[in-house]
């Protein structure tokens, strides 16, 4: 089964909608126990990387997460701030996140770009992964971007005032600051890419 992490700071609804669009059945997932069967997890995100942070507490999912994801090796998708949060800390709310990426999470800088940035950008993606994605327009809402550590976690780049991580992968987790479930046909494409494969 597809689970969808549901949360209040979430944005599950949109995220259903597209992975019942290209033809998956999915539930959403709101206890550490509706995970424990997936076979695929997405983590939607809306909001500020904090109250995220403070939602998946609320619920018991911290721990559930990462048992599935870390060590059953769970394919997963974090959208917008569930990419962020999969970072050890984030300048948004100085909130401390999952840590299973080495790396932290900046702010634009306001005085040279409008913050936040909303629209389509163009991504490039930087190496080959199972989940097909190819180079468009996705769009983005966000005031916050990820600086991972290891540039070998890096899928994906955007340009903002200069190159910044618009998706990242390491083994089974998989990641985007773009909103996948906006992001018409593209965006489509990498979401089947991610559902069709177990890697």
């Amino acid at each position: 089964m597809i689970r969808i992490i549901d949360y209040k700071a979430g944005n599950a609804p949109c995220v259903m909608y597209a992975v019942t669009r290209l033809g998956y059945k999915a539930a959403f997932a709101r206890t550490p126990q509706d995970i424990a069967d997936a076979k695929h997890i997405i983590l939607p995100g809306v909001g500020s990387a904090k109250a995220t942070m403070d939602s998946l507490r609320e619920m018991a999912l911290t721990d559930a997460l990462a048992d599935s994801v870390l060590r059953q090796k769970t394919p997963f998708l974090g959208i917008c701030v569930g990419m962020q949060i999969l970072f050890e800390h984030s300048e948004e709310e100085n909130a401390d996140c999952f840590g299973w990426l080495k790396g932290r999470v900046v702010k634009f800088d306001a005085s040279k770009v409008r913050v936040p940035q909303m629209g389509w950008n163009r991504v490039r993606f930087v190496k080959n992964t199972p989940c097909h994605a190819r180079e468009d327009y996705f769009y983005f809402v966000n005031s916050y971007y990820a600086r991972p550590e290891d540039t070998s976690d890096l899928w994906g780049t955007a340009d903002y005032d200069g190159p910044f991580t618009a998706a990242i992968c390491r083994d089974n987790i998989f990641a985007t600051q773009f909103h996948v479930e906006k992001s018409g046909e593209a965006g489509l494409v990498l979401l089947d890419g991610f559902l069709s494969n177990r890697f």
